[in-house]
């Protein structure tokens, strides 16, 4: 019953409100005006860009993600190394918003010491644009710095649940490194792998201080389209449609969590 009442109050409750809310005019009148007007270009081109960087993030993510949780996975089940690497990954995966994107400015910004650096070096990795301001590759860079992270806790019980004996049946039978991978772990592993590629795909989607932090001209993600619509700087205020794109978002995003549940469901029954 805690447990209902707490998902109740915090993420059931806040839904319906913005769920309802995005059927409501100024007037608190009933229109489907604010749903009408997720056509405009601007709010098009905001949940393509958010989708593509969520996409690049994620997949980028997942793999060098899943090849750090696998040497830590071949490491000493209680060594020092692995505690340590989980650990930092449980930290930095939850480091964002607008710390994340100051210490990305500080450090290769056009002013920061790692880009100054270089530059005096005879290396100018912003001669054609400066790309760190810029969705891609710019966000997709500094997102990837808590995607890893999180990659390497969601992947990493999976790893720990394939058996020894496994392989050593494989070898029993002839097979070699590749038979093991393609036939044996692979195949356990991949619903797993898909899975948490997903969930690194909501938690991109939803992301909003670090982005609005590292890109404040033009809202190119589309959760600084809500907050355009509910605070403009030119009046233009329209809450019932700020709360038809969080609806927008939250079927996406749910969704995706639904299909990242269904997998992890189907790599329980292997693991």
């Amino acid at each position: 019953m805690p447990f209902f009442l707490y998902v109740g109050l915090f993420l059931v409750l806040p839904t319906a409100i913005i769920a309802a809310g995005a059927f409501l005019d100024a007037n608190n009148g009933f229109t489907l005006d604010n749903f009408n007007h997720l056509s405009r270009n601007y709010v098009v081109q905001a949940t393509i860009t958010t989708t593509v960087v969520s996409a690049i993030t994620a997949v980028l993510g997942a793999a060098l993600g899943a090849i750090l949780a696998y040497a830590i996975a071949t490491g000493n089940p209680n060594g020092v190394l692995r505690r340590l690497l989980v650990s930092a990954s449980g930290v930095l995966a939850q480091f964002g918003g607008v710390t994340l994107a100051f210490a990305f400015i500080a450090s290769i910004g056009p002013a920061g010491f790692v880009y100054l650096l270089f530059q005096a070096h005879g290396f100018d990795f912003y001669a054609k644009s400066i790309w760190l301001f810029e969705p891609i590759p710019g966000l997709s860079v500094v997102y990837l710095y808590f995607q890893i992270p999180l990659m390497v806790l969601v992947f990493l019980p999976a790893l720990d649940g394939i058996k020894p004996q496994w392989r050593e049946a494989t070898e029993s039978l002839g097979g070699n490194t590749w038979h093991y991978w393609r036939h044996v772990a692979g195949p356990i592993l991949f619903p797993s792998f898909l899975g948490a590629t997903l969930l690194l795909f909501a938690n991109a989607f939803s992301a909003y201080a670090t982005a609005n932090a590292l890109i404040n001209q033009g809202a190119p993600v589309l959760a600084q389209q809500i907050s355009n619509a509910l605070s403009s700087e030119v009046g233009a205020v329209e809450p019932g449609f700020a709360k038809a794109i969080a609806v927008e978002m939250v079927v996406i995003v749910t969704v995706v969590t639904v299909l990242y549940s269904l997998l992890q469901r189907r790599t329980a029954r292997w693991l």
